[in-house]
């Protein structure tokens, strides 16, 4: 149990600093937690007390900041308050968030005398959105850099119910990446704007590259040329690629030219680059030659080969050549290009302008049984996690936006538009992020807002890889993929003076999440504090009926239907099926299926406790018991059967895999084999990221 923080003594302080505080520095600092304490007790006030004072540095050891933390809520009872709380928004900053400043303009006229302040009255606003969204969306789509080719008719047409999510902005005509690619007063995008900084793995000396809004429009427009010359309107184009520039700039030149950019993860094994190419009907690929982590090469172009593409364009990892020898349909990267460079003006591209419920995008779901399920994302899936970014992450002109990622895996796309269609400076490092240069790269990027995933902070934290390196620039970090572990994201937190983790919690079928941070609240580690603004659900019981709003309770989670950017229909699957059939009825709407099982707390806050079916969150990477237990069950001939379940730490963080196995009568293996075996046949069959 941690000590009381009255039983937090100076020497105690001055040993868990170590060699990073003198004696005098441990004084200062026990007078200041004194002082905090007086003349109200409150935990809650004396840690907001402690952080505002800026007592706790980044730089102290984090046995240092654990001490502090864990004592002053040492006799924190979560069932009674609720989770214990780390950052509170204050006033004044509140009010010129993104949300806060709609909200002091458009709360007095749309709430009356209910209005208080971004505060106190943020509940209130978020369910006025659920109930108004055409009002709220009428507001938030000012704010974006969009713009219509053909106005839509109205914000929301619920009239036919056809479609349950709702038809959205009928009649929009518009192309979606050159809305990224256009300068706009509001928000401020200017052709000297910067849009792009990055840097290459092992070049951490030198400065960061950076590219403004003008000469990002321009590569974008040399690749739609040469897309537009090569492939029919409406095709399907794959990449499978790090996120690097040139597959940003790949992606919207697809879009900008009227196909259909098909996202494909780099770390997939062939046959489910294969699967994914055949679902979509890709009529080509952009990829790599090879694929540089930690200084090592690995092929990625004879993984693509494999799965057999009708045409693939490939890029080379470095240099002007690719370093690999091609098959005889399939062209380099400079030879594609030359295609563009055949006409008057590479550079210049007229947009290919399309209704805002066509296909950009095909995304896919992580696969929990079979092939995994194809996601169209429309125009209208941009709009939607660009607002949501600008709404809980506060994203605007002037921030820069890092989240390592692959535009295989849905943050790709959502960062990628959050960025362009907000104003901001999309941070790209081209190497593995869980090293030291990544983080010196965040450091000299400026980096104001880093997203991650929590097997990634717990890398950082036990290789002690950040240390001396300053991330004070960063105004509010942002996590999704897996569980947190609170202790993680209290040394997260810690490196920038304790800015908020905003959890996210969502879907690619949804465009977005349902569940997140916000600003405008305390925020508690490792919970979500708030459904997304214009997001409604229940929390169903056992018979399916919903709990009251205001109750803690655990059960599986239904959302409210009308929803902008969820999708209306899968490639490969019945979508009615999938999402809806099954689910309860509530308040005329059939609620809509999403599979996680949900605690709300004390308080009101809520924390994602596993699936209500059988799928697993190992690493980031969903998959189901089925589909590991059927490549393990293949591992090796000594094998008769396997079963597979996945268990959340006790003190929470990402799931772990557990195997229990029968082998035939006339076999005997060690545990540490049967590991070895099993690793290898998920990481050759499923995903090569898994890690044991």
């Amino acid at each position: 149990m941690a000590k009381r923080l009255g039983e937090v003594g100076l020497e105690d302080l001055y040993r868990a600093g170590g060699s990073t505080i003198s004696i005098k520095e441990a004084t200062h600092m026990y007078q200041a937690i004194a002082a905090s304490k007086a003349p109200d007790p409150d935990p809650r006030r004396v840690w907001k007390e402690v952080v505002s004072r800026k007592v706790l540095k980044p730089w102290h050891p984090h046995h240092l900041h654990q001490l502090v933390y864990y004592s002053v809520y040492a006799n924190w009872d979560v069932s009674i308050n609720g989770p214990p709380l780390y950052w509170f928004p204050s006033l004044d900053e509140s009010k010129i968030t993104n949300l806060g400043r709609i909200m002091e303009i458009h709360g007095p006229k749309l709430l009356g005398t209910s209005y208080k302040d971004p505060i106190e009255s943020f509940s209130l606003f978020q369910k006025f959105s659920v109930q108004h969204p055409e009002t709220y969306w009428s507001i938030v789509l000012e704010e974006l850099s969009i713009v219509f080719h053909s106005s839509p008719s109205c914000i929301l047409d619920n009239s036919k119910k056809l479609e349950p999510s709702g038809a959205w902005l009928p009649g929009a005509v518009l192309n979606i990446a050159e809305c990224c690619l256009l300068p706009s007063t509001h928000p401020t995008k200017e052709d000297n704007s910067c849009a792009l900084v990055w840097r290459e793995e092992g070049r951490d000396d030198l400065d960061v590259n950076r590219m403004t809004l003008k000469e990002l429009r321009e590569q974008v427009m040399v690749v739609a040329n040469a897309v537009d010359a090569t492939f029919s309107k409406g095709d399907a184009i794959a990449i499978d690629m790090p996120m690097t520039v040139s597959a940003v700039v790949i992606y919207l030149g697809i879009i900008l030219a009227g196909c259909v950019a098909v996202s494909i993860a780099d770390s997939f094994a062939a046959k489910e680059i294969a699967t994914r190419l055949r679902v979509s009907n890709a009529k080509a690929i952009f990829t790599q030659d090879f694929i540089i982590r930690g200084g090592r090469k690995f092929s990625l172009y004879s993984r693509v080969v494999e799965a057999d593409p009708f045409k693939a364009i490939v890029l080379p990892v470095s240099g002007n050549s690719v370093g690999i020898e091609l098959r005889k349909q399939d062209v380099s990267w400079k030879e594609f290009l030359s295609i563009a460079n055949q006409r008057p003006r590479s550079n210049h591209y007229s947009p290919v302008y399309r209704p805002i419920d066509s296909t950009i995008n095909i995304l896919f779901s992580s696969g929990t049984t079979g092939e995994p399920k194809a996601i169209p994302w429309t125009q209208l899936s941009p709009i939607r996690c660009s607002a949501d970014g600008w709404a809980h992450n506060d994203i605007r002109a002037g921030d820069v936006y890092c989240w390592p990622t692959n535009l295989g895996w849905v943050m790709g796309p959502v960062v990628l538009f959050t960025c362009f269609l907000n104003g901001a400076t999309l941070a790209l490092y081209h190497g593995s992020p869980s090293g030291r240069g990544f983080g010196k790269f965040i450091q000299d990027a400026g980096v104001t807002v880093l997203g991650t995933v929590p097997s990634l902070v717990k890398t950082w934290k036990s290789s002690n890889c950040l240390e001396g390196l300053d991330w004070t620039k960063i105004k509010c970090f942002a996590t999704t993929g897996e569980a947190s572990n609170a202790d993680d994201d209290l040394w997260l937190s810690s490196k920038s003076y304790y800015k908020p983790v905003l959890e996210c919690c969502g879907g690619t079928e949804l465009s977005s999440a349902y569940i997140q941070g916000s600003l405008l609240q305390p925020q508690a580690f490792g919970t979500f504090s708030t459904a997304a603004m214009t997001a409604g659900f229940v929390i169903l019981d056992e018979h399916g009926h919903p709990y009251p709003d205001d109750k803690a309770c655990v059960g599986e989670v239904g959302l409210l239907p009308l929803y902008l950017g969820a999708t209306n229909r899968l490639l490969n699957a019945d979508h009615e099926k999938v999402y809806f059939e099954g689910m309860p009825m509530h308040n005329g709407m059939r609620l809509r299926r999403h599979g996680d099982v949900l605690k709300r707390t004390v308080g009101g806050y809520l924390i994602v406790q596993g699936r209500a079916d059988d799928t697993m969150n190992l690493g980031g990477i969903k998959t189901s018991s089925v589909e590991i237990e059927r490549v393990c069950d293949g591992a090796d001939e000594s094998i008769l059967e396997t079963a597979a379940i996945s268990v959340a730490p006790l003190g929470g963080g990402p799931e772990q895999l557990i195997m229990f196995v029968v082998l035939k009568k006339e076999y005997s293996h060690q545990p540490e084999k049967l590991k070895i075996l099993f690793s290898r046949a998920i990481q050759s069959n499923l995903n090569p990221l898994y890690k044991n």
